[in-house]
């Protein structure tokens, strides 16, 4: 039985007003090292991430689709990033772990809008691929800005829209005494356990609901790729070859360990993995991807390193 259960067949029905998270309390004696690594990290995030939104803002060789997208990507993993890290290392210091009852439904609700609208913003990046490589003479016309913008608002609707479904499935049910979240962050199924209701309900649509929110851009991904490696293997120019494979293949990468994480997270059966593996997983999307993504899309590009080049020359070495 969970704790929740527990609770509602002794009788307790004491409203529940904070909660404490717990996550990564299990190794006290290295609290004060882990603060400092998932500071490094943090930082690295924020700087990484704004950093090459500012130069994609500024620099009118990356006025373009695909790095549109990828400024709106670094936005969204600032956002989801900051939504959790700074109550972890707050909570490294802290004798009392506790956040609010309100702060953990703010805490999740902004973390489902954001991780839902980079789910369905990278398919909008893989279908921009596509077009780009699989149809280069009507890229322009396809891939207009009111199209882009459009994607973007389609994936934060997404994001909403799944937001409001699965904060409203945990928070309407009653939690009535237990308040030990068993993770870092307030997240569904650490929470579903505190529930003083059964909760089989709203498992099976957290189940379905992150199934539909993974599976459906994960579908677009895996075709528009498909299709570009079949134009890839067209291409007569070696070099050409190499360069798009190249980009794409570190494109995928990222992509795989996001939703491959999610999925393992919300999606496969619950109760077949313990707290602490829940916890390592949860680290890779909600901290080390958007960490990662700056690197992986864009300095391993040419054009971001021949953009950054001329920032650094103008302002750094002027002549």
């Amino acid at each position: 039985m969970t704790p929740g259960e527990l609770a509602l067949a002794s009788g307790n029905h004491t409203p529940v007003t904070q909660f404490i998270l717990l996550g990564f309390s299990n190794y006290p004696d290295i609290q004060e090292l882990l603060f400092g690594a998932f500071l490094l990290i943090y930082a690295v995030t924020v700087v990484g991430n704004l950093g090459m939104m500012a130069l994609i803002l500024t620099d009118s060789h990356l006025h373009s689709p695909m790095y549109f997208f990828l400024s709106v990507l670094y936005f969204l993993d600032i956002c989801y990033s900051s939504v959790v890290t700074p109550k972890l290392l707050a909570n490294f210091l802290a004798s009392d772990k506790y956040i609010s009852f309100e702060g953990c439904v703010v805490q999740l609700t902004f973390f489902v809008v954001h991780v839902t609208a980079e789910s369905f913003l990278l398919a909008s990046m893989a279908y921009d691929r596509f077009v780009a490589i699989c149809r280069p003479l009507r890229y322009s016309s396809v891939m207009t800005k009111e199209t882009c913008l459009q994607l973007v608002a389609a994936s934060y609707a997404f994001g909403g829209a799944n937001s409001a479904l699965q904060t409203g499935n945990v928070f309407t049910l009653p939690f009535c005494g237990p308040n030990q979240v068993t993770h870092y962050f307030c997240d569904i199924l650490p929470l579903l356990r505190l529930a003083c209701a059964n909760t089989v309900t709203a498992r099976v649509v957290l189940s379905i609901s992150s199934a539909l929110v993974t599976f459906l851009p994960a579908a677009v991904i895996l075709t528009s790729y498909s299709l570009v490696l079949v134009a890839i293997g067209r291409m007569h120019l070696a070099a050409g070859r190499k360069k798009v494979f190249s980009t794409c293949a570190s494109h995928f990468l990222a992509i795989t360990i996001f939703y491959g994480t999610v999925v393992f997270t919300y999606v496969q059966p619950h109760g077949f993995t313990d707290d602490t593996s829940d916890q390592v997983v949860s680290i890779f999307y909600t901290i080390i991807i958007p960490m990662l993504n700056p690197f992986i899309y864009s300095l391993r590009n040419k054009e971001v390193k021949d953009a950054l080049q001329r920032k650094l020359q103008v302002n750094i070495f002027p002549r």
